[in-house]
């Protein structure tokens, strides 16, 4: 196959990886700043789908949602950073969203298998990640 000018199958590899991470993250940093910036009136209606309380709910939906996805968006600490936010869309989509149709839990679904797939393939070379294993490296 040919290669596309002068990029190299690695180099397109931790391309895609950034875009992925970069858009992701930022996309679900989103649905955590609505949460952070109305927190008063989400409490009163976020529902307590483990049984630990709406207010911690709501709290670790918003460190996940919201912090652990910036860190994934510059790569930082990524699959530490997943690791909530794999939670928070299996509780979306299974438990919170479990008995509606699937286009009600279709978007939680989504972002669950692309942060699967990130755990999977790590941050790529153009993360934080990647530049403190480089400097490691020497």
């Amino acid at each position: 196959m040919k290669k596309l000018f002068f990029f190299s199958n690695t180099i397109l590899k931790d391309l895609a990886l950034l875009v992925l991470r970069a858009a992701t993250g930022l996309m679900m940093a989103t649905h955590g700043w609505t949460k952070i910036s109305d927190f008063s009136a989400k409490l009163q209606t976020f529902s307590d789908p483990i049984g630990l309380g709406p207010a911690v709910s709501l709290q670790l939906v918003i460190f996940a949602e919201f912090f652990c996805a910036l860190f994934l968006a510059i790569g930082f600490l990524t699959r530490l950073s997943l690791i909530p936010l794999i939670i928070a869309m299996s509780v979306a989509a299974f438990i919170a969203h479990g008995g509606d149709p699937f286009s009600m839990q279709e978007k939680s679904l989504l972002f669950l298998t692309i942060f699967v797939c990130l755990f999977l393939l790590g941050p790529g070379k153009y993360s934080v990640d990647g530049q403190i294993n480089k400097k490691n490296r020497y």
